[in-house]
Formats: structure tokens, C-alpha cells, sequence
């Protein structure tokens, strides 16, 4: 994907034409410089992948006709990261980035007892990750949900099946290294990254409980968006 690259949520398959909204159509037009006759991709973000040619160079209201129309398969395991909402927006904004050119495929901003802040600006958050999708050229956006709570989500997670599940933590403790457990066999995995202050006792043994494997992500101890990318890492580089 050579060309430019940009992310229309409503794009239905079998549309001839297509209007872009005025931000999109601002950028191709003003910012781009692009004139009638030049192509640009469009995507929507769950693996739909057009490529359109200008028909209307208008600066607000810039139509594209649609020349072919692919599907671009999702590729690889299922794989999720709950991370803490974070007291500094801007470190959990950068893990967001990081994670989505990194192709990972469900976040879930989580609250645990320790979590310091719970204000989440889930429109803010979400165009982070178009931001980041386009940047990366990938046809993909990472599903992101809302705040949840760290009981909810280990009892939601208790119908999945096949999945590997995983907390990382600092509590002393039997721990094995992430990269060693992940099997890639399995459709899917998820991985728990706490707040600044860890996990609590209570909740890593209510985790275990609940089948989550206490894992290791190295020898030194990691702010919570590193540990979020170090696991990302782990878990997409994994084959």
C-alpha cells in the first residue's frame, strides 16, 4: 500500500462512489495537494481495502470512485492486552500507538484497586489507534473497549475458550517468562498488565484462580506501558 492510506468506518462493500467527510477531504485536498484522476486507499478498519480514484477535488466534499475492492485477511492469533488506565493519559496514549502498529488485536483498558485514574476518552483513544493503523499501512484497527473492572473481565473471560491466559506481575513468586509459554497452536491469548502499583495479592491470587498463568516479562522491573509493549511484542513476534 504505496499509496495514501485512509479510514472511512461506514465503507460498505459494492459502493461505486464514495464522499469523504470534511477532515479526510481537507487532508487529501489541501494537505496532499491531491487532484482529480489520483488514487488513494480507503479502509474500514475490519479488513475492507479500496482503491479509489479523485472524481471531485473539492476541499470539503472530496468524492472518490472505487476501482477494485479487496478483503485483506486478518492474519494470526487473536491477541489481547488489559492494561491499567494509567494516571498520565500520555504513556497510555504512546503503549495504544505502539500496540496497534505492533498489530494487536483487542485492547481492554482495565480498573484495578490500584488504578489512580478512571477517566477514559474513548473518542480521543480510538482515533490514536486510526492514527496509528494508517501510519502502519495495515487494513486492520485493534477492537478497543471501554473501562472495565479486573473481577468483571476474569469472570467475562471464563466463557472463552482456547484461550491462554496470562497476568504479569512483580509479587515475589513461581513465575515463568511469557515468551517461553505462549503456544501458538491456540487461536488466542491475553495478557494482564497492572497500574503503577501492581497488582494487588488479592487479585493476582483471584486471577490464578481463574486459570491465569503469573508470567515474567524479564529481569527488571517495568513502568505498566512498557510491560504493555514488551508483552505486545512477545505475543505478535511469537510464530
Amino acid at each position: 500500500m504505496n499509496l495514501p492510506l485512509f479510514y472511512i468506518s461506514d465503507v460498505a462493500a459494492g459502493m461505486p462512489e464514495i464522499e469523504l467527510d470534511e477532515d479526510t477531504s481537507k487532508h487529501v485536498i489541501n494537505v496532499l495537494r491531491m487532484k482529480k484522476g489520483e488514487q488513494l486507499h480507503l479502509t474500514n478498519g475490519k479488513g475492507t481495502l479500496l482503491l479509489t480514484s479523485i472524481i471531485d477535488d473539492h476541499k470539503k466534499r472530496c468524492r472518490v470512485t472505487v476501482q477494485k475492492e479487496q478483503f485483506i485477511e486478518r492474519t494470526g492469533r487473536k491477541t489481547s492486552i488489559a492494561i491499567s488506565l494509567l494516571k498520565n493519559n500520555s504513556r497510555l496514549e504512546w503503549f495504544l500507538e505502539k500496540a496497534t502498529e505492533l498489530g494487536i488485536t483487542e485492547i481492554i483498558p482495565l480498573i484495578c484497586d490500584r488504578t489512580e485514574k478512571q477517566n477514559f476518552r474513548f473518542d480521543r483513544m480510538h482515533n490514536i489507534l486510526v492514527s496509528a493503523m494508517l501510519q502502519s499501512q495495515q487494513a486492520w484497527l485493534p477492537v478497543l473497549h471501554q473501562p472495565v473492572g479486573f473481577g468483571q473481565l476474569l469472570k467475562q473471560e471464563d466463557v472463552i475458550d482456547n484461550t491462554q491466559k496470562f497476568i504479569a506481575h512483580c509479587a515475589p513468586g513461581n513465575k515463568q517468562n511469557l515468551a517461553a509459554l505462549v503456544n501458538t497452536s491456540l487461536p488466542s491469548q491475553i495478557v494482564l498488565i497492572g497500574p503503577e502499583g501492581d497488582f494487588t495479592n488479592e487479585e493476582i491470587s483471584f486471577a490464578t484462580e481463574h486459570y491465569f498463568i503469573p508470567v515474567s516479562l524479564g529481569e527488571t522491573r517495568l513502568r505498566t506501558e512498557t510491560a504493555g509493549m514488551v508483552s505486545a511484542v512477545l505475543l505478535t513476534n511469537t510464530q
